[in-house]
């Protein structure tokens, strides 16, 4: 009875699956924050883009732009640094959701001072459950 070994099919399979499993949390691109929850997001296709520029913001204040730490007084140099050869000038800002307003908005100021035409917001919409709760009876 001659039938086809399958054993080394399904030991490389198993190394692929381990490759990929250790590989794919490496290729997340920028610094992660738990994003703020907004019900009526618009939707920013550039920002999945491989050559989109995204700026995080930490709930302490700390600044990263891509997976680099960046200093404040550094920033608008980074990103001019970053805009230099590009046509779309646009970044993405991602910020904690617990980050305070003033660090944010002076965030949105010094990349708009280093010559950004688009700055858009990063946020993560609201899931919104149907309500379980019973409803009133109808009295007639």
């Amino acid at each position: 009875m001659s039938a086809p070994n399958v054993i080394p099919m399904a030991d490389i399979m198993l190394v692929l699956l381990i490759i990929f499993m250790v590989v794919t949390p490496m290729l997340q691109r920028g610094f992660s924050v738990d994003l703020a929850k907004v019900s009526n997001p618009l939707d920013l296709p550039d920002a999945d883009k491989d050559d989109s520029i995204i700026v995080a913001i930490t709930r302490d204040g700390v600044i990263y732009v891509g997976n680099q730490r960046t200093a404040d007084d550094q920033l608008t140099s980074v990103i001019r640094d970053k805009l230099a050869n590009r046509i779309d000038k646009t970044i993405f800002i991602s910020s904690d959701g617990r980050a305070k307003y003033a660090a944010v908005s002076g965030v949105v100021d010094m990349v708009r001072s280093a010559g950004v035409d688009k700055v858009g917001l990063l946020t993560q919409r609201v899931e919104r459950r149907p309500s379980n709760a019973p409803t009133a009876p109808v009295m007639r």
